[in-house]
């Protein structure tokens, strides 16, 4: 399964694409669409969308998944942040492709093991992960670990619905 993982961000929203086979992940590719600060909200939106499109049409993944936005002590940047992640949401939507949001603590939890982990942790087991990848950035890396959580969490939902999971017990 090709899954696209996906960190909105106003400036920089990272993107991260990886191959999720059984228990194996592979990189495939990540980077980051940028929007123009000096330009006003709307054009910075469709800079988004267009760059994202991009994205999905080059990808084609099975499945995207999100972060969930965190509210900031600035409400005027989260407002904004909500924009964007409404644009994330969305365009992977549009293309048909089943869209899955994510906690950063959950995200955190998933790739490092604690919940509260520090950002340079989440990217040195993004390299642990996905080894030989090339990292475009912190913004690439963090949507690499939501992919790799959406991963995680598909291959539980699958053992469940294979029945291999039970009332908290693996056969």
């Amino acid at each position: 399964m090709r899954l696209l993982g996906l960190d909105p961000g106003l400036r920089t929203t990272g993107w991260g694409v990886i191959e999720s086979v059984g228990n194996r992940l592979s990189h495939l590719g990540n980077g980051a669409v940028r929007s123009d600060p000096t330009a006003p909200m709307a054009i910075r939106l469709m800079q988004i969308h267009d760059g994202l499109r991009e994205v999905l049409a080059l990808w084609q993944p099975d499945a995207a998944a999100v972060e969930e936005t965190f509210v900031n002590k600035n409400p005027a940047s989260t407002l904004k942040l909500g924009q964007v992640r409404g644009v994330v949401l969305l365009v992977p939507a549009l293309a048909g492709v089943p869209v899955h949001e994510y906690s950063p603590n959950l995200i955190k939890k998933s790739v490092v093991g604690a919940g509260h982990a520090e950002k340079g942790q989440i990217h040195v087991m993004v390299r642990v992960l996905l080894p030989g990848s090339e990292i475009a950035g912190p913004d690439a890396a963090d949507a690499l670990a939501v992919a790799i959580c959406h991963a995680h969490h598909q291959a539980t939902a699958r053992r469940v619905a294979l029945g291999q999971i039970q009332a908290g017990a693996v056969r």
